[in-house]
């Protein structure tokens, strides 16, 4: 139970600590948040856990991967947003475009044989 509590409180501390820093510069939160600061600390609580290098490689393989459709969110927020839509519908939208290039992915990933 204290290495669930410590795991939430290094990841809410990471998050909170990302968003008060963007508040000063939008450059340096977007620096810290572009890093993929959830993708490593699940690889390494996975690792902490289980201390099984191939389910870690899988992990990672499979986040490479996923990367890629979840571009689309950083595409579109920012255009819907300078074509005058509020923000909600704006993020709304940008989610749904998301999910869509995340199943298309999944997609083209399985009809290529690659399993993630």
């Amino acid at each position: 139970m204290a290495c669930y509590l410590i795991k939430i409180a290094v990841t809410t501390i990471l998050i909170v600590a990302i968003s008060e820093v963007a508040k000063r510069s939008s450059f340096v939160g977007a620096l810290l948040a572009s890093i993929p600061l959830v993708s490593v600390l699940a690889i390494v609580w996975l690792y902490v856990d289980t201390k099984d290098a191939a389910r870690v490689s899988a992990l990672a393989s499979s986040i490479f991967w996923l990367v890629l459709p979840s571009l689309a969110l950083f595409l579109t927020l920012p255009l819907l947003l300078k074509l005058g839509l509020n923000f909600y519908s704006s993020m709304g939208i940008s989610i749904a475009i998301t999910a869509g290039c995340y199943l298309l992915m999944v997609s083209i990933l399985n009809s290529s044989g690659i399993k993630l």
